[in-house]
């Protein structure tokens, strides 16, 4: 059978220069030199509303009374003019309010227009913002992280788009003497009692706007706060990561280099990721502004109840490029294998698929490869990489079409890196114009968080593809806090292990928590996708733990850990026992991102009654391979 070719796209940086040390640590650098960026994020808004004022810059369909989501809403349109504009009468609000890094602006909504014009203006006149977990507010029970965030920063305005969802949050974390702005999408009347000064947002956005705000324009340099990212948090309370203007901007110059599609014409997103996440905030948010793209925000998710909105939106719009975490890559794949339109519109013209977040299993590949051969006759590149909040996050980046799941590639252009021997695996440490100066207001972090030659410990661990042609790049080898022994002395690999069983298990795991330390052998606990449920016969709104319990879905996992056993090499490498969790991860423990990945160390600590009889071999319901 003739292989089917991929769609042409170029890759920037192919080659690398390595240098190795007498004890052993190797330092890692892209061939080409960064070429020069702009000093503030700013700067690219009046740089593309100058150059295209008309074009769109932000979309969002307009909801219906009430907020939902799925109905018949128009987009509604913002150009580069327009959000120039607004963004200059929003910015003089905050002047005139006297923010600063020490009083910045803390946004607690998701992703929509207001909070994207409130950024701007904020990156415009130099007031440092914050995009905070909505989760935080919406999701948590007890608010720990939300005050935790709020204590941090001080903020001196917040921002939410609603009362009626907010109110609660903002009445337990905020303090009443701090400034309320309400946004004008989605907002109801609310019976919360508050004492904080509420203004509209609308209002705000009408603020005339004076010379000052040309002055603070121009103040704004590479060394100004642009905002905090919080860290996810896992066994400790997130951390605000500060980026700087020229962090940002070099790693979006990095990223038009590494990714040379993003130069060849205005990028078209239809994007989910939320803007509090590296992914959405600073990676596709800041893609977009910075080349004078399109970003469509998808008010869908992969998840049953919002999946279908992300379908019926890439069924409308053809977005260029295609970001997504694994689980948005599943659904996809499984809905164009009968979905006519959808692979019609999603191929028509986009070049470059990119995923994060986890492993990405063989069978969603194979699957998406079919759809594309079947529509378009050729394949999309599936690409991918390694970054994180503190590097801005775009760092590493494949070299080639021919993407294995683990790939990474090479560094981009001025991020130089340290590969370190570290308990039998190699660390791999950040140093470049994109990574962070640090925590705010936590020194001691701060200082921990870096080595005595200036580079950013990760925590990552990697592995040359091929030690012999190192211009292949690097692969993902685990978390090295994650990793462990085996009472036998024997190290546990969990990153490479939990891909190998997500992989084994596709398309109904959805993450695994690899369990042992200091046992004799492996065990798995597995969070199934809501495609378990079809496997089951019971209706559809059957408690989880039965449908877990079912005769069929028990027969399926035994075959897997059947087939990973077979497979095994030795101790480290064999899967002993394995649990399907009917509890899903929390957000307030620290389990569960906003993007779903799992937590490994947060699951192990606030589970380890569950663990400690998993691994003792007394939890009621726990497979075994038939061949023990």
């Amino acid at each position: 059978m003739t292989a089917v070719a991929f769609r042409p796209l170029d890759f920037g940086v192919t080659q690398a220069i390595v240098r190795t040390t007498a004890d052993g640590t190797q330092y890692l650098a892209a061939k080409q030199a960064l070429e020069p960026f702009a000093r503030s994020m700013g700067e690219r808004l009046l740089h593309w509303a100058t150059r295209s004022p008309d074009a769109i810059w932000i979309a969002q369909r307009e909801r219906l009374v009430g907020g939902q989501i799925g109905q018949t809403g128009q987009w509604q349109h913002i150009s580069y003019s327009q959000a120039l504009s607004r963004a200059r009468s929003v910015g003089q609000w905050l002047l005139d309010q006297g923010l600063s890094a020490e009083r910045p602006v803390a946004i607690l909504s998701e992703n929509d227009l207001d909070h994207s014009i409130l950024a701007l203006a904020c990156l415009l006149v130099g007031v440092p913002f914050c995009a905070v977990s909505p989760a935080y507010s919406l999701v948590s029970t007890d608010f720990e992280k939300l005050r935790h965030v709020i204590s941090t920063l001080t903020p001196g305005a917040v921002f939410v788009s609603d009362l009626g969802r907010y109110g609660f949050a903002l009445g337990a974390a905020v303090p009443a003497d701090v400034s309320v702005l309400v946004g004008s999408r989605w907002h109801q009347p609310s019976n919360i009692e508050l004492n904080h000064a509420l203004i509209s947002f609308d209002e705000v956005v009408s603020t005339p706007p004076t010379a000052k705000v040309d002055e603070a324009m121009q103040a704004v340099n590479g060394a100004s706060i642009a905002k905090f990212l919080f860290t996810s948090g896992s066994t400790k309370l997130p951390k605000a990561v500060i980026n700087t203007h020229e962090m940002w901007c070099a790693n979006q110059q990095q990223m038009r280099q590494s990714m040379p599609v993003l130069t060849e014409a205005a990028p078209v997103l239809v994007d989910w990721l939320p803007w509090n996440h590296t992914f959405g905030g600073n990676h596709n948010w800041g893609l977009v502004l910075y080349n004078g793209g399109t970003l469509y925000i998808d008010d869908g998710k992969p998840t049953p109840s919002l999946m279908g909105e992300t379908l019926r939106n890439l069924r409308e719009i053809a977005p260029t490029v295609y970001f997504n975490v694994p689980t948005g890559f599943e659904a996809i794949a499984a809905a164009m294998a009968h979905d006519d339109q959808l692979r019609k519109t999603l191929l028509s013209r986009v070049r470059m698929f990119f995923y994060a977040g986890a492993a990405l299993a063989q069978p969603v590949w194979d699957s998406l490869y079919a759809a594309q051969a079947r529509e378009i006759g050729e394949r999309i590149v599936m690409t991918t990489g390694l970054g994180m909040t503190e590097s801005g996050p775009f760092g590493i980046f494949v070299t080639r079409p021919e993407v294995r799941a683990g790939d990474l590639g090479l560094p981009a252009p001025a991020l130089e890196l340290k590969l370190v021997p570290a308990d039998g695996k190699t660390e791999v440490r950040y140093r470049g114009p994109n990574i962070t100066p640090g925590y705010w207001r936590n020194p001691g972090a701060t200082a921990d968080a870096f080595d005595a030659e200036g580079f950013f410990c990760t925590g990552d661990a990697v592995t040359w593809i091929d030690p012999n042609n190192t211009n292949l790049g690097l692969r993902f080898d685990g978390r090295i806090a994650e990793d462990f022994k085996l009472s036998t002395g024997t190290f546990v690999s969990v990153g490479p292990m939990r891909a190998k069983i997500i992989a084994a298990g596709a398309p109904f795991v959805q993450d695994v928590v690899i369990t042992g330390l200091n046992r004799q052998s492996v065990g798995a606990l597995v969070f199934a996708t809501p495609a378990i449920r079809s496997l089951s016969d019971g209706p559809n709104d059957q408690p989880l733990r039965e449908v877990l319990d079912t005769p069929r879905v028990r027969a399926h996992f035994q075959q897997v850990l059947d087939a990973l056993a077979a497979t095994a090499t030795g101790s480290a490498s064999r899967v002993t026992r394995l649990y399907l969790m009917s509890e899903a991860p929390s957000i307030d423990r620290g389990e569960v991102t906003d993007k779903g990945s799992i937590n490994q160390r947060a699951v192990l600590q606030h589970r380890s009654s569950l663990v400690d009889a998993f691994d003792d071999g007394t939890l009621t319901g726990t497979l075994v391979p038939t061949t023990l």
